[in-house]
């Protein structure tokens, strides 16, 4: 049975996986009525199009006539919307190969890629068989049969505990998924691919809450690990031996950047974080992570 790797209901709400819980799947059942179907229609254009706004002049008529009529299963209606111009003007167009790969593995099989060799894979795939074969990759999987079937709209797996699903894939899908009332063309990072570098050294990325999720519509463009930090505070390290990277946001004073979701990276001797702390919630700041130097 599914259910969500925080079970905390506090916790999730600040990570923004409140929005998703196994009770939320939403499936096309035989004895269906037209609420049913919009409610199908509605959760596949949202999931497929990484909740990106529809126009009513860009609906699929056909298929979703082909849907309701019984001529193709919700499966098929998925990979309608997939292969469709639509799709590929809001995400293959634009984008590097690997973002689109990224963001396939996002909205057909609900989490994030678990290697560099499977993002390789289906990039070389794509570059080679081109875009169809790509999209038919994820949608013909046996991952896929066994997540979603014929008839479960695509889901984000990526937070839920359940058979072949890897832990790995909780913290990567922070770097894809940014908060519910985000969309796929509209977050902070742009065009570029998300997990190239952290796939590249078979890393997991530390967690950082999505936007609007603690109810601040703070965030941020997080600073890769091995970026030099901007200051440098306490020099060497002291009696511990021990230096951290403090990564702050939202501090708004001389010298700091003026965008608001710029982050700011530290190094502090472990026997300076206390103090470090303080003058970071002085300024306005919020810590976003913590990590070993």
């Amino acid at each position: 049975m599914s259910a969500l790797m925080v079970n905390n209901l506090a916790a999730a709400g600040r990570l923004g996986l409140s929005a998703f819980d196994a009770s939320s799947r939403v499936e096309l059942r035989p004895d269906w009525t037209e609420d049913d179907i919009q409610t199908v229609i509605r959760a596949v254009y949202r999931q497929v199009l990484g909740n990106d706004y529809v126009m009513q002049a860009e609906r699929l008529t056909s298929a979703e006539s082909l849907l309701r009529q019984g001529n193709i299963t919700v499966r098929d209606f998925v990979r309608a919307v997939a292969k469709s111009d639509l799709y590929k003007n809001k995400f293959f167009y634009p984008n590097s190969n690997q973002r689109f790969v990224e963001l396939n593995f996002k909205h057909l099989l609900g989490r994030a890629p678990y290697s560099e060799e499977e993002l390789a894979y289906h990039t070389q795939l794509c570059e080679e068989q081109g875009y169809d074969a790509e999209i038919d990759a994820h949608i013909d999987s046996i991952e896929y049969e066994n997540s979603f079937g014929n008839n479960v709209v695509p889901y984000y797996r990526g937070f839920m505990v359940e058979p072949g699903v890897q832990t790995t894939g909780f913290t990567r899908m922070f770097r894809l998924y940014r908060g519910y009332a985000t969309s796929d063309r509209g977050t902070v990072g742009g065009k570029s691919p998300r997990l190239t570098r952290e796939l590249g050294r078979n890393q997991a990325s530390n967690i950082v809450q999505p936007a609007g999720s603690s109810g601040s519509g703070w965030k941020h463009a997080s600073i890769p690990n091995d970026a030099a930090p901007r200051k440098a505070l306490g020099g060497t390290p002291e009696e511990s031996g021990r230096m951290y990277r403090i990564e702050v946001t939202g501090i708004l004073q001389p010298g700091y950047p003026k965008v608001r979701r710029s982050s700011t990276a530290f190094l502090v001797p472990y026997e300076r974080l206390s103090q470090k702390y303080q003058e970071i919630t002085k300024k306005g700041g919020r810590i976003v992570s913590v990590t070993p130097a």
